[in-house]
């Protein structure tokens, strides 16, 4: 019984150290942030973190691990989607997940935060989160893309419109200060996600029309 107490609060010892650290490392970045800080804010000894993580370097991987897995595991990319689903429906499902993970305002703040900070200035985590957690959707989006474009379609053009999906998701966090200025009384919420989901994959499946008759033509 007296072990089962001792690993319920080092396990609760470790999520305070999660979530204070992501504050400390949102709000002044990895470089700034010191282990005293977070230590501090989550009222723990300033050893814990050694023993729990191993070092700063080692917490902040796992807190941006922490923040995405979150927002995948309640968004995941195919939304519960079988496998064997249309490609459409599929891709629909991942700009959906994509934008709700964006602008989920029940997700704590510093999660989105610390993920953009990280993209703005990337860190050694940067490798370790892209293909451990990144790359799978990638490659996710990818089939679909692929099976959309037809399966003779060469790799740059796959690839080309792959971040042309993700770019017009990503526009809705990074645009924020200037769509908020431009148009203060329509700034995209998480109520408008299924109404912009619905119009990224409209135009994108237009988009891969046009591409696929391009094709065509230049094989003649």
């Amino acid at each position: 019984m007296h072990a089962r107490r001792s690993e319920s609060s080092q396990d609760t010892t470790r999520q305070r150290l999660l979530e204070a650290a992501g504050q400390v490392f949102a709000d002044q970045g990895y470089r700034q942030a010191t282990v005293r800080d977070i230590c501090a804010r989550a009222d723990a000894n300033v050893a814990s973190i050694n023993y729990h993580f191993g070092d700063k370097e080692k917490l902040y991987s796992e807190v941006l691990r922490y923040a995405h897995g979150c927002a995948v595991d309640k968004y995941p990319p195919s939304l519960g989607l079988p496998a064997d689903a249309a490609a459409e429906k599929r891709l629909h499902a991942f700009v959906l997940s994509f934008l709700q993970r964006l602008l989920d305002e029940g997700r704590p703040a510093w999660h989105a935060k610390i993920m953009s900070r990280e993209m703005a200035e990337p860190t050694a985590a940067m490798d370790e989160l892209v293909n451990q957690q990144i790359r799978p959707h990638f490659m996710y989006l990818r089939q679909v893309v692929t099976e959309l474009l037809g399966r003779k379609t060469d790799e740059e053009t796959i690839r080309l419109c792959c971040n042309s999906v993700v770019g017009q998701c990503l526009f809705y966090h990074f645009g924020q200060p200037v769509v908020t200025r431009l148009f203060p009384q329509k700034v995209p919420s998480m109520k408008d996600c299924g109404r912009i989901a619905d119009h990224i994959t409209r135009l994108t499946l237009a988009g891969f029309k046009d591409s696929a008759r391009g094709n065509k033509g230049a094989a003649r």
